[in-house]
């Protein structure tokens, strides 16, 4: 059976959308091959043609889902916020509620750490861009200072966000939020 031209990749971007949303969703151990391309409407059999193993595929979504997260700052930014607009869009209840589409960070950070060097590689990669655009936001003059908090308040909101989501209280995950505001916002205004 012939196919058209690009339905290949068109395939291959739709495995990674489906895997990518089922990782934050599920985790990546709970998230087996089979079901994702099941979701996805495939077989078994048409994973191995886009992917070698999970492995690269876990490394491949995140980098696509760090590189989405710099997207949407770099569009919030082109639409004239600033910091506070940034950490409030991060911290907010929609990116509570939206696990699956969300901060890759904020959904599988410890999952991360187990993977092997290759992919926490590319994942600290893209983090390290994603901080190339937080940075010049904080208002410090010493760029490897500005660095060094950029760091500290991106650590802060995906702390913030990921215990925002383990609370049962709605009011209780507000307030976790907004302190998390109030005090990512203090950290970039200390001197």
């Amino acid at each position: 059976m012939r196919f058209e031209k690009g339905h290949k990749a068109a395939t291959r971007q739709h495995i990674l959308e489906v895997a990518s949303k089922r990782f934050r969703q599920d985790g990546i151990s709970a998230a087996g091959i089979a079901g994702i391309m099941g979701e996805a409407g495939l077989t078994n059999g048409a994973f191995y043609p886009h992917f070698k193993s999970k492995e690269e595929l876990v490394r491949e979504v995140l980098s696509n889902a760090v590189g989405e997260q710099q997207h949407r700052v770099e569009e919030s930014l082109r639409a004239g916020h600033d910091l506070e607009g940034v950490i409030r869009t991060y911290l907010s209840r929609e990116h509570l509620n939206s696990p699956a589409h969300g901060c890759p960070s904020a959904a599988l950070l410890p999952e991360i750490s187990r993977q092997p060097v290759s992919t926490r590689q590319a994942y600290v990669d893209g983090i390290n861009s994603y901080l190339s655009i937080l940075t010049p936001l904080i208002p410090i003059a010493d760029a490897a200072i500005a660095h060094q908090r950029a760091t500290a308040i991106f650590s802060l909101m995906v702390g913030t966000l990921q215990y925002a989501r383990a609370v049962t209280d709605a009011a209780a995950a507000e307030q976790i939020l907004e302190g998390g505001v109030e005090a990512a916002l203090s950290l970039a205004r200390a001197l």
